[in-house]
């Protein structure tokens, strides 16, 4: 008995080994989309063709039968939930589906419980994220893909604002809330958002896009279904949104319905012209080519009216994921089980039978199988990349023109814009620079070739709200009177002339801001600009860098530096102002350096010049006459030596130039105006300690403040050109300032009105004034357009002659007292004049040096020694070398010096005579004594 249990026990774990040894004879897939839409055609039959293709290929799942089981969504999101529920019921392993992104957001809760993984060729929804629905799979190009291409498309023809037109579900605002935050990436955005009610009515289409035609925005984006987005067009064409100066941006469902049209494209397609359309990229090949006309054979015989568009190409090759991803399951070993929930129970109050919802046991193993898809497919590289989207997406851009759309482009992921396929494209190097993006050229609406400029000026009753600055001061350049619309002033009439010259009416509204007592901040009004809370503010808005940040400044239409302004006063003469020209060091030193000259040139010509020998104090008047009377070029006395000159013209050339400059001071010193405190400059006014005024609202002092470290204890805000005037003439001692600084055209209408200031330094800063409008607005471009026509025209300069040009006073700080000149001036002059003095000096001296050696020589020759003078016979017999005596005193090299060079060589010619015949007389005597011995 024993061994009969364990012979049936040994039969029965062969039987169960052998059994799941063995593939399954067929497995249930199930497809989940509309019967009866655009992508729903394709898709069916393509789903199709590829279940037989796969069922007739032994090399994928052999043995084993893929049973296809469809279910239509009917374009409803609650039968679709039905639908896929049912599908459930019957052991699905894996889904093809679902075509629509609302069912997919729907149905991917119920998948994920019960592990029957989702692959999707319709659902681009970017939110059906692989973090949240970890058993949705889509094997399309996510819309998250195709709204970057669309902002590429608007960043290339350089557009900064975009209305859109959405279908409002999970596909519509999905695909524009991506779009958004492209744009915004690109320093550009989406103005409008215009949201359509799923099926909604002709009325409802109607109402929304008379709103959009209102916006200023003319470039408009539609992401809607392809079985409404026909009907948005046609009655935007009613509306004459069609025409010339709009760009249609199209998303690919316009591609499908043009593509799926058997029968040619629409007769409606005339007031298509000139849209952009994007198509998702199908690379060319044979297999591409063999399917499209299999997929036509089999719908002729049909008998379907639609064609195959790009979504079908997709379906077929999800049908082959799955079948590739089973055969992986299958080979694994893994076996196709499901097992029951316990958490699902029928209840005895409910129809609904729950417990007939089973959970696939191998689910996430065939995930992972599909997710380690890779081969090559109708749609190109079937391969998905760690975020669970199809490597290398990539879109074809078609321009409708004509009968037939033209393509004009490609865009992909590996290298944005190109002219050229993706395909090359993987070949090379990436490449997202702007300068590589390009297009074919584009046939706009209104059969133009020019680009558009994008948009106009709003058609939605509101005027643009102009913020102008109300202060009590400076009106000529803004004044605002008691009506919105009783505003003038300089920059009021040049705004109103440039907003003349658009090629559009701009209807606008002055705004006051202030209460004209005391000056507005102006920072506080560009901020108003950037909330929103004006559209844009005119008057004397300096462009600085912070206000750059959060406004869009016009071209500059004055030119606008920071000057300092200064009180001054007249100069008054005294007995002693012949001395001011010069300081005290300078004094002292130009008068040294004439008596060191007169003492240079008297050494020089003394040997040689009778005119400077004589007695001492003869000697020494002349150093002084001579050299003071230089300065005058009147001396009498020649110099007669090459040194003295030298030195003498080298002195002239001086002397010159210390006149010319002294002249020029003591004239400047006895005519002009003299500064009260001062200040000289930017340097000398940041150097002290005084207080500064400055218009109060204006960025100057944040300026001051920030950029030159001057402390905000010494900044005194002023409000009108009253307070300018009552601050500078008090002084820092009364209370008052000692500089004024302001922008240069206030400045030089403050002068106009008092004379006794005056602009000290040098304009240290360049700005310029412009119209500041809210961030990358088209408006802000036209009127820098019209404000260089002005310019251009001469019309600028002759409104500022009409407001600015008056009476003044002179403004530069020409006359303004000189400084006293100071060795600063010429020490490099007088340092070279020393230094050739001193040259002189050594040449003259080793001259000197060489002939009082000469000389020295000469005199120990010609003199013979006592002890010959009184014993002449014994220097006849012996005669003795005769011992010299040298002038070596400092008295005896003085006493030289002192002889005339003339005397000192007719001496040593002398000498030298001499010694020749004290030669001869000796050599006859000896002869004699020798011969009488």
């Amino acid at each position: 008995m024993g061994a009969t249990r364990l012979l049936a026990l040994c039969l029965l774990l062969a039987a169960v080994v052998w059994t799941a040894g063995q593939r399954p004879r067929a497995v249930s897939v199930g497809a989940l989309f509309d019967y009866e839409s655009t992508i729903g055609r394709a898709a069916r039959l393509a789903i199709e063709l590829a279940v037989d293709d796969v069922n007739a290929d032994r090399s994928v799942l052999a043995g084993t039968k893929m049973d296809l089981v469809m279910e239509d969504t009917n374009c409803s999101g609650f039968v679709g939930t039905v639908q896929a529920l049912q599908l459930m019921e019957k052991n699905m392993v894996a889904v093809i589906g679902p075509q629509s992104s609302v069912i997919g957001h729907v149905i991917s809760h119920f998948v994920s419980e019960l592990h029957v993984p989702l692959l999707s060729f319709g659902a681009t929804d970017p939110t059906l994220s692989a973090s949240e629905y970890p058993y949705f799979l889509r094997s399309t190009v996510s819309d998250y893909f195709q709204m970057r291409a669309v902002a590429s498309i608007i960043s290339y023809y350089q557009w900064k604002e975009v209305t859109t037109i959405f279908v409002d579900d999970d596909y519509g605002r999905g695909g524009v809330s991506s779009l958004g935050d492209f744009l915004a990436a690109k320093r550009a955005k989406i103005s409008y958002k215009a949201a359509i009610p799923p099926n909604a009515n002709t009325d409802v289409i109607s109402d929304i896009l008379f709103k959009v035609n209102m916006m200023e925005s003319r470039i408009i984006v539609v992401h809607v279904n392809p079985d409404t987005g026909l009907q948005i067009l046609s009655i935007a064409n009613e509306l004459q949104m069609m025409a010339g100066g709009y760009v249609w941006i199209v998303t690919d469902w316009l591609a499908a319905v043009l593509d799926s049209s058997r029968s040619g494209y629409p007769e409606n397609m005339s007031y298509m012209q000139g849209m952009i359309v994007l198509r998702q990229h199908i690379p060319d090949s044979d297999a591409k080519k063999k399917f499209t006309s299999k997929w036509n054979t089999a719908a002729r015989k049909r008998k379907i009216a639609s064609g195959l568009n790009s979504y079908g190409f997709y379906a077929y090759d999800s049908a082959w994921i799955v079948a590739h991803a089973i055969d992986h399951f299958l080979d694994s070993g893994q076996q196709i089980n499901f097992s029951t929930d316990p958490r699902l129970h029928d209840s005895d109050a409910s129809s609904i039978t729950l417990s007939t919802l089973k959970i696939f046991d191998g689910g996430e193993h065939l995930l992972q199988q599909l997710l380690l898809t890779n081969f090559t497919g109708l749609t190109g590289l079937v391969q998905f990349d760690s975020d669970r989207n199809l490597v290398h997406p990539a879109y074809d851009i078609l321009n409708i023109g004509g009968s037939v759309p033209r393509l004009i482009g490609y865009w992909s992921n590996y290298s944005g814009l190109s002219v050229a396929t993706p395909e090359i494209l993987y070949l090379k190097p990436p490449n997202m620079s702007t300068s590589a993006q390009q297009l074919d050229s584009m046939v706009w609406p209104g059969d133009s070739t020019t680009k558009p400029r994008g948009w106009v000026f709003p058609n939605n009753g509101q005027p643009l709200r102009i913020g102008v600055p109300n202060k009590p001061s400076f009106k000529e350049f803004v004044a605002s009177g008691k009506g919105p619309d009783n505003v003038t002033g300089y920059c009021i009439d040049i705004f109103n002339a440039a907003v003349k010259l658009l090629p559009y009416p701009v209807p606008s509204k002055f705004i006051s801001i202030g209460d004209g007592t005391h000056n507005p901040k102006y920072d506080d009004i560009i901020n108003m600009v950037a909330n929103n809370t004006i559209d844009v503010a005119v008057g004397d808005f300096a462009i600085v860098k912070n206000r750059t940040r959060i406004a869009e400044f016009t071209q500059p239409y004055i030119e606008s530096g920071m000057v300092i302004v200064a009180p001054v006063k007249q100069s008054t003469s005294s007995a002693w102002a012949f001395f001011k020209p010069f300081t005290f060091e300078m004094w002292c030193v130009t008068g040294t350096l004439f008596v060191f000259v007169g003492i240079v040139v008297w050494i020089l010509e003394h040997r040689t010049n009778e005119e400077f020998r004589g007695t001492p104090q003869e000697q020494v008047l002349t150093i002084f006459w001579f050299a003071f009377s230089t300065m005058f070029f009147a001396h009498r006395q020649n110099t007669v030596s090459g040194l003295g000159r030298f030195v003498l013209i080298i002195w002239l050339f001086v002397v010159l130039i210390i006149n010319s400059s002294y002249t020029a001071s003591l004239t400047s010193i006895l005519t002009v105006q003299q500064l009260v405190t001062g200040i000289t400059g930017l340097d000398s006014l940041i150097a002290s300690t005084v207080p500064i005024g400055y218009p109060a609202g204006k960025f100057i002092r944040n300026y001051l403040i920030e950029e030159l470290n001057i402390h905000e204890s010494r900044l005194v805000p002023l409000n009108t050109i009253q307070d300018y005037a009552d601050a500078l003439n008090r002084g820092p001692k009364a209370g008052g300032v000692a500089a004024v600084i302001d922008e240069m055209p206030c400045v030089e209408l403050f002068l106009s009105y008092h004379c006794n200031f005056r602009i000290v330094g040098q304009e240290f800063t360049k700005e310029g004034w412009g119209f500041a409008f809210q961030r990358d607005s088209p408006l802000a471009a036209d009127m820098s357009t019209a404000i260089l026509q002005l310019s251009e025209t001469g019309q600028l300069q002759r409104i500022h002659d009409e407001w600015l040009t008056r009476p003044s006073c002179s403004s530069d700080d020409s006359g303004l007292g000189p400084s006293r000149l100071d060795l600063g001036s010429f020490w490099g002059l007088f340092l070279l004049c020393a230094m050739i003095c001193l040259f002189s000096l050594g040449v003259f001296f080793v001259k000197i040096s060489w002939q009082y050696s000469r000389y020295s020589g000469s005199v120990s020759a010609g003199e013979p020694s006592e002890a010959a003078a009184t014993s002449p016979a014994v220097s006849q017999v012996h005669p003795m070398k005769p011992k010299p005596r040298r002038l070596d005193s400092f008295k005896d090299l003085m006493h030289f010096v002192d002889k005339k060079e003339e005397d000192v060589k007719k001496e040593m010619k002398q000498r030298s005579s001499s010694d020749k015949d004290h030669h001869g007389v000796g050599s006859s005597d000896t002869h004699t004594v020798v011969d009488s011995a």
